[in-house]
This record gives C-alpha cells, sequence and structure tokens, in this order.
C-alpha cells in the first residue's frame, strides 16, 4: 500500500468532526464513511482527480487536524479539507429569533457550513431518498455502492467509494429494483451521470448557477437540489422544503405545533441567507416532533434480493 498523502490544518475555530461531518453519512451502514469511536472519519469519494480516501484525526475539543489521504484522489481531498470542514462558511449576520434556536447556537457556536465540492457525489444518494423512508433508502443506497463502487485506497478495512458517474450509468435496471429503487429514480441518477461533468461545474459557479443546473434536470426538485446545495455547496439558506420530517420537526421545535412547508418559509423568514444553518442546528440539537405510532413501512411492490 502507498503511503499517504498528509497536511495538518489549523483552524481558529474548535472542530469537533463527528458533528461538522454527520451530514454525510447515509446512514449507520455507509460504506463510504466511517466514524470511528475514537472521534476519526474516514471517508471515500470520486473526485475530479479520480478515487480517493480522506481521514481526519482531531482532538476532542482541538482545532488542528491531521488529515491523511490515499489513491489518485489524495490531493484532491487535502486541498478540500478546509471547505469540508466549514471554513467557507460565514456566520455573521446570523441572529437567533427563537429561544431554541439561540440555544442550539449556544451548543454548537463552532460548528459551520461544510462544502464538499463533489456534486454527483451528494446528487445520486439524494435521489436514491426521495419519498421513501429512511431504512429503504439509505439500504438502498448501501447495496448499490457495495455492488457497484469500489473498495477505497488506504487501510480503512470496509470502506468504499461510490460508483464514478460511468458506473451509476452503467448500473442495469434489474440491480436498481432489487435495490429497492423504481424506475422514475434510477433514470434520474443515470441521466444526472451523463451530465456530471457540467454538473461538478457547478461548485465552481454561483450557488444560484448551480441550482439552476441540477434544477434543469427532469427528477431533480427544490428538495433534490437543497439536499445537495447543503454538503456539495455550502449552502447555508439551503432549506430541505418538502421534507417529510423537517417542516414539523422545525414547527414543533420553534411553536410547539407541527407546520407544513408554508408556515416553515413563514418560520425562517427572518433567518434568510441562513434558513439551512437553523434547521442544522436545531436538527443536532435533537429538537425533533414526538414520534407516535408504528414507522412507516417500506414499500413492498418492488423485488428484493433474495437469499
Amino acid at each position: 500500500m502507498a503511503e499517504p498523502l498528509s497536511r495538518v490544518w489549523r483552524s481558529e475555530r474548535e472542530i469537533a468532526l463527528r458533528a461538522q461531518l454527520g451530514v454525510f453519512r447515509r446512514g449507520a451502514g455507509d460504506p463510504t464513511s466511517r466514524f470511528g469511536r475514537d472521534g476519526t472519519v474516514a471517508r471515500a469519494a470520486q473526485t475530479p482527480a479520480g478515487v480517493g480516501t480522506l481521514h481526519l484525526v482531531c482532538r476532542a475539543g482541538g482545532s488542528e487536524v491531521l488529515a491523511q489521504a490515499w489513491g489518485p484522489g489524495a490531493q484532491w481531498l487535502l486541498d478540500s479539507v478546509p471547505a469540508l470542514l466549514g471554513e467557507d462558511d460565514d456566520p455573521s449576520g446570523f441572529v437567533p429569533h427563537h429561544d431554541r434556536v439561540a440555544e442550539a447556537w449556544r451548543r454548537f457556536p463552532h460548528w459551520r457550513v461544510p462544502r464538499s465540492g463533489l456534486v454527483l457525489d451528494a446528487l445520486a444518494p439524494a435521489v436514491i431518498e426521495q419519498k421513501v423512508t429512511g431504512q429503504e433508502a439509505f439500504g438502498g443506497y448501501r447495496a448499490l455502492v457495495r455492488r457497484f463502487g469500489e473498495p477505497a485506497p488506504g487501510p480503512v478495512p470496509g470502506l468504499m467509494a461510490p460508483p464514478t458517474a460511468a458506473g451509476w450509468a452503467a448500473i442495469p435496471s434489474w440491480a436498481w429494483l432489487q435495490a429497492s429503487v423504481d424506475g422514475a429514480r434510477s433514470r434520474t441518477v443515470v441521466r444526472a451521470a451523463g451530465y456530471a461533468g457540467r454538473l461538478e461545474q457547478g461548485a465552481a459557479v454561483s450557488v444560484a448557477e448551480a441550482n439552476r443546473r441540477l434544477r434543469a434536470l427532469p427528477g431533480v426538485g427544490v428538495w433534490t437540489a437543497a439536499e445537495v446545495a447543503q454538503r456539495a455547496l455550502g449552502d447555508p439558506d439551503a432549506v430541505s422544503f418538502g421534507d417529510y420530517h423537517v417542516a414539523k420537526d422545525i414547527g414543533w421545535a420553534l411553536t410547539g405545533t407541527p407546520v407544513d412547508d408554508d408556515g416553515l418559509a413563514d418560520l425562517l423568514e427572518p433567518y434568510r441567507g441562513h434558513r439551512y444553518r437553523v434547521q442544522q442546528l436545531l436538527g443536532m440539537a435533537g429538537h425533533h416532533r414526538p414520534r407516535r405510532g408504528p414507522r412507516m413501512a417500506p414499500r413492498t411492490h418492488l423485488p428484493t434480493r433474495t437469499r
């Protein structure tokens, strides 16, 4: 195994890796991410320079991050560390207007909106998560990555990189169905893979232009574009309108009553420019409405793999 490339990056704020990068983890079994009990984080990705693995270490309460990377995309990943850890995010002008927002900001004052710069890396799983339960979405993504991705370079056992754009496009229709991903969602991912080059350029243009390119793809709506903007573009204002839980949870946290998307828009209007910041802070602080009754069951009409 080749020796890793490495760098030490120092921030002027405290870096909590688990909180900072938790948004990139697609369920507890995500094969592209590994969160160690010792606070370390490993992440595999397809970068513009090729596949790579990034491993990050930061002492609890520290601001110095040791980054190591393997594979053709190693240098690209090392260069991306500051943005990935939120250094490009500017929270100036953010003023809490609700007690629970203020409380969450006091608990997580050093959290910043991350920016991976990898659009397809965020888009493919977001499409797979459209209009299904988390259990079904995470399971489908996990199955596809393990089957059509590639072992991540470096020493982290079991870590997998997601498919390349060509890899996503080459997945046969029956394999999508075996992963419980219906034709509408699989066609969207395959179509996006065909435009991957132009989509990835969105990381270098304005957020508005990047969103325009995303929304021009059939099958990519407001919710999906926001999920990408939150992770790949570092947009602090990208609210997850259309999410099954977000409006209800934020409404409950701020007013004691779940609201719909129109109510969410009204509640978050005073935070315009920082609306995703509010969404994420409240989520990290654990402000979710009480759940009653059984969870929504996964759909059963799609074929599944049998043993």
